[in-house]
């Protein structure tokens, strides 16, 4: 029987000509650390490519791909080396990745989908492939993250995940929104604020 994390790190998701995948080898550490050196991603900054590549074989990881038309299977030739090149059968345009021991706690973070494919559902859809993995964790205790932006993300994550604001100050520094999963002692019931 497979161990959890090998089942969770093969999921995938097709909608029209766009693939999600949690398979770290599908991921073009190229272009991931070209997104963290852009201006979009404000939170992080890229790391040399042996350390970004340790971070995305540690994490949950969710690539957004844009296949291209009469491209070979996204299986036949992971991790391209130029991922935006006619060739390559898909194109890294979002991600999410969660920190996570695979049974008992998830941490949600760096969520991006390409400035030019916004406004598309592609956001929504990605972040809710996330919460049907989350789902599924059948021992997790709790899933987290941290935002600061409190006008735009809060209301979206606590509509696509559950999420709940942990004891914060509306519009002070970062929010700490949870969701308590089924291996937490008080699932189910009415939320009483942090524990």
């Amino acid at each position: 029987m497979a161990s959890l994390k090998s089942q969770l790190q093969g999921r995938t998701w097709n909608r029209d000509n766009y693939l999600i995948s949690t398979d770290p080898s599908l991921i073009s550490i190229p272009r991931l650390i070209s997104i963290f050196a852009s201006d979009e991603v404000y939170w992080a900054s890229p790391l040399p490519e042996v350390h970004m590549r340790e971070m995305i074989e540690s994490s949950l990881c969710f690539g957004l791909y844009q296949q291209q038309p009469n491209s070979v299977s996204h299986r036949d030739q992971p991790n391209q080396s130029d991922p935006t090149s006619p060739s390559s059968p898909h194109v890294l345009v979002g991600f999410a990745r969660c920190i996570t021991d695979f049974t008992s706690f998830l941490y949600v973070t760096d969520v991006w989908v390409d400035p030019s494919l916004q406004g598309q559902g592609l956001g929504g859809w990605l972040v809710g492939c996330v919460q049907e993995v989350v789902e599924s964790m059948p021992y997790l205790r709790r899933s987290m993250l941290l935002t600061g932006d409190w006008d735009r993300s809060v209301p979206f994550y606590e509509k696509l995940m559950g999420m709940e604001l942990m004891k914060s100050r509306k519009g002070e520094g970062l929010a700490v929104m949870e969701r308590k999963g089924p291996g937490h002692p008080s699932y189910g019931k009415e939320s009483s604020g942090y524990s």
